[in-house]
């Protein structure tokens, strides 16, 4: 098997990528693996690469070693070819989808870990997601949080939560959903965001579906309606309720509704962020199908959900 360490240079700031990528290279060295350290260019690089790869048919195991967005790209770039397995070493300052697995950055762990089949949601032109997808207030903040993630010290998950702050602010936490789950029609109204998730993390540690699981085949829908009464026309009640939402206690709010599926399409009045895997873009409909057991996923030796997911 061939071990193809993809790197994003920049994670970390660049500091973290540039050690990481010399310890790769010496441990294949040092252990006679057959593999190489590859080195991002640009946006969209890593899948390029690992697309090109994977046509060859060889059995080969992808390291996906930056944030969630290299994992994004890895992951697109190789599903579709049943000769590869990925593994996620987390170099980046959210890395959401590894938060269920347990933050690990020991080479020989993931080289000596155990591959597990997980699912993808399909989200537009047959590109997935291994973590989540969103719409709404959410996505808005994703959008922004790029921003701030280029400034001195400010981490992923402050960096989100600046952003938050900064959309709440400016007016932008409402859009009028009109949402169908499984083929049938659900609900239209004024939602702060729907989040469709195969795990259950993201924006750097907010805990949007705490009861997913990205092997049990099923979409974790979680819709949170505007709460007209609660927040009135202050925009400013918003603010408080992100702490509790950070820990997942959303799930208890009487305007939040969580239906596991394995299809959701959602239509707005007016554009709207959408948020897969912190790739961004603008809609006003989208359409989300649950692909099952579609990926080998490396779980890291020593993961204290391996039991649990195998």
């Amino acid at each position: 098997m061939k071990h193809i360490f993809i790197i994003n240079p920049k994670s970390g700031k660049g500091r973290k990528a540039k050690k990481f990528a010399e310890a790769a290279e010496l441990y294949l060295k040092q252990n006679k693996l057959d593999g190489y350290v590859y080195r991002t260019t640009g946006p969209r690089d890593g899948m390029r690469h690992a697309e090109e790869v994977a046509k060859t048919g060889e059995h080969v195991r992808f390291y996906s070693c930056g944030g969630d967005g290299c994992l994004y790209e890895v992951v697109n770039g190789c599903y579709k070819y049943p000769n590869c397995e990925i593994a996620n070493i987390p170099l980046g300052s959210g890395n959401d989808f590894n938060r269920l697995f347990g933050r690990n950055t020991n080479i020989d762990d993931h080289v000596n870990g155990v591959p597990v089949k997980l699912d993808l949601i399909e989200t537009f032109n047959g590109e997935v997601s291994i973590n989540e997808c969103a719409m709404g207030i959410d996505s808005e903040v994703c959008a922004k949080q790029a921003d701030f993630k280029k400034l001195p010290f400010v981490s992923g998950e402050l960096a989100y939560t600046l952003a938050a702050i900064k959309i709440i602010f400016g007016g932008k936490f409402t859009n009028r959903f009109k949402i169908s789950i499984d083929g049938e029609f659900y609900d239209d109204d004024d939602y702060l965001f729907c989040y469709i998730g195969n795990s259950r993390w993201y924006g750097g540690g907010y805990m949007a579906a705490p009861y997913a699981m990205p092997n049990d085949g099923l979409i974790e829908c979680v819709m949170v309606k505007f709460p007209k009464e609660l927040m009135g026309s202050n925009p400013l009640q918003l603010i408080p309720l992100l702490g509790r939402y950070k820990k997942g206690e959303h799930v208890e709010w009487d305007f939040t509704t969580i239906k596991r599926c394995k299809h959701v399409k959602v239509e707005s009045a007016t554009p709207a962020a959408v948020n897969v895997d912190g790739e961004c873009a603008y809609v006003t409909e989208r359409e989300f199908k649950m692909l099952e057991s579609k990926v080998p996923f490396v779980v890291h030796r020593g993961s204290s959900v391996l039991d649990m997911i195998k």
